[in-house]
């Protein structure tokens, strides 16, 4: 379970984040959407405890983040919108480190099941480097999953991957969920969230303008008629959910 309670942010005079508050109960999919600027990157940051938040509580399985850091951070895992990797570890020394981090049994053959699922296997002893970009997000995603998550923040899952990749990357999502694992998803690629997604929450300047599944979010929005897509809904409720004088925060470029 992960939960979100009047999550608040500002940097300065700027409030990237404003009393957002949400839920994932294990074995869902939720995407967090929103324009450039809305929140989201500042929320997720939170959310893992890279900076804290001003006001506002985050459990991550039962666990509050201020109050037990490390409890709440072990059950969860962070995939960020780049890659963030060692120069001079090669793939599997990043698998390794993470293993001896996390205290994870079997470690050996856990390590060489995610590089054969992520098809890195030729690929452990090359370093960052040498990796493409789909190669590194491939290796991030590993070394999340690797100590068994209960909690999983995805910023941007698919870029750099070819489609062959994105199929089976969203395979993988579908099954981290479906084995009781509580996933949220943060991506500008609305199809991924619409096809993944049992619930979608949209913020915008900070502020959660909409929340429910996409039939849920239809009915809320049925004047602009009720067979539209994600993508349409999205365009109306970003441009409606705006108060006047706000803009999007220049310190979150999600």
């Amino acid at each position: 379970m992960i939960e979100v309670e009047r999550l608040a942010k500002s940097y300065g005079s700027v409030r990237a984040v404003a009393g957002l508050s949400f839920r994932v109960g294990p074995g869902e999919i939720v995407g967090l959407v929103g324009p450039n600027g809305a929140g989201k990157t500042t929320t997720l940051r939170c959310m893992t405890g890279i900076i804290p938040a001003d006001v506002g509580h985050v459990r991550i399985a039962g666990h509050r983040l201020d109050e037990q850091p490390l409890e709440a951070k072990r059950r969860l895992a962070f995939v960020p919108d780049e890659p963030r990797l060692f120069d001079y570890l090669t793939a599997h020394d990043h698998l390794v480190a993470c293993a001896r981090l996390y205290g994870v049994r079997d470690a050996d053959g856990r390590i060489d099941d995610l590089l054969r699922e992520f098809e890195l296997g030729d690929r452990a002893r090359s370093f960052p480097s040498e990796l493409s970009r789909g190669m590194k997000q491939k290796l991030m995603v590993a070394m999340a999953l690797l100590h068994d998550p209960q909690a999983i923040l995805l910023d941007e899952p698919l870029t750099g991957l070819d489609p062959g990749a994105m199929r089976r990357m969203k395979e993988r999502i579908r099954r981290s969920a479906d084995s009781g694992k509580s996933v949220l998803l943060s991506s500008h690629m609305l199809h991924l969230v619409e096809e993944l997604c049992s619930r979608i929450v949209i913020v915008a300047a900070g502020r959660k303008v909409l929340e429910g599944s996409l039939d849920e979010i239809r009915a809320a929005t049925a004047a602009h008629g009720t067979d539209r897509g994600l993508e349409e809904i999205f365009l109306r409720v970003v441009g409606e959910g705006r108060t006047e004088g706000e803009s999007e925060s220049g310190s979150d470029n999600a």
